[in-house]
């Protein structure tokens, strides 16, 4: 009768065993299924277009289609909500960039830290204001001067209130410089501002916007950040101006806290073989992005932490 009871029991444990599993680990076959990479944010802007370049050039490393879904809202917390609410088992992936990331300042975070893991940096890059190529805005003296001679005259398209844009320019008002931002969350709806004369100046990535650089459509009068870059070497830095603010964009892609240390591994040395593909390097070019954006996720997590200390040093200072 013990021995009966012996087995009954072994079996019950191999049978919990089989239905619901130890601790996580990767499948011998990862990934098995299609992996889908959120993005918080609606098509045409920078983090869409990174998702969609990394997909295509990271599909046939892994073997499996990469299928891009746009989710816009709330300054990037909507498509984090979808990420947060998937399974940590790497078949979800997500955009995640530093105006999302700038949320985790304010005073209640729709989600922390320790909730999302990193898996890797793929662009670092200095933000700008742009004015619309015929402005009678000049230069960044002709904006300072017009800033301090009417306060709150001059509109600034932003993505919002709580996000970089906002910590960066509010270190300009601290300085004197009274503008008013008018909140986009579409990136499209944000270029169209200024060139409609809907807002008198942009603040957004020379990347994001270079089609119209190109075009002579828009130009950029101030760069964020502590020296000028050799593309546009006659645009100040707002360092050299007093405005000790430098809150680069960067975008990374994350997944859920919980994720297989072996899935995210796979994950991140397939990131880091996007990164060193010619036609990422060409992409980083046109982005004006830094050409040493790239952290694993051995150095992801630490990079996106500093600069979240970074941003609250700016709400406070």
């Amino acid at each position: 009768m013990k021995s009966r009871q012996k087995l009954a029991v072994l079996f019950a444990a191999a049978l919990c065993t089989a239905v619901f599993g130890t601790k996580p680990t990767m499948a011998a076959g990862y990934p098995e299924r299609p992996i889908e990479l959120i993005v918080p944010w609606g098509p045409g802007g920078g983090a869409d277009q990174l998702a969609r370049l990394v997909a295509k050039l990271m599909e046939p490393m892994l073997g499996q289609g990469i299928p891009v879904v746009n989710v816009p809202g709330g300054t990037g917390a909507t498509g984090m909500a979808k990420l947060l609410a998937s399974p940590a088992d790497g078949y979800s992936m997500a955009i995640y960039i530093a105006d999302s990331h700038a949320l985790l300042a304010g005073k209640t975070p729709r989600w922390t830290m320790d909730e999302i893991t990193p898996v890797a940096v793929m662009i670092k890059g200095p933000s700008f204001l742009f004015v619309k190529e015929d402005s009678p805005i000049k230069n960044w003296a002709d904006f300072d001067k017009e800033a301090k001679a009417n306060p709150g005259k001059l509109k600034v398209a932003t993505l919002g209130f709580g996000s970089v844009d906002d910590f960066s320019l509010s270190v300009l008002d601290r300085g004197g410089i009274k503008i008013v931002q008018v909140p986009f969350s579409k990136p499209s709806e944000r270029y169209v501002s200024i060139l409609g004369g809907h807002a008198d100046a942009l603040y957004e990535q020379a990347g994001d916007v270079a089609q119209f650089l190109n075009g002579k459509q828009m130009r950029p009068i101030l760069l964020f950040g502590e020296k000028r870059l050799p593309a546009f070497k006659d645009i100040p830095a707002s360092f050299e101006l007093g405005y000790k603010v430098a809150l680069p964009q960067f975008r990374a892609i994350v997944v859920r806290a919980g994720t297989p240390p072996d899935v995210l591994k796979k994950l991140s040395d397939s990131l880091a073989k996007v990164y060193a593909s010619p036609e990422f390097k060409k992409f980083l070019e046109e982005q004006y992005a830094d050409p040493n954006s790239f952290e694993d996720s051995t150095k992801a997590p630490t990079f996106v932490k500093e600069q979240l200390d970074d941003m609250k040093k700016t709400m406070t200072n």
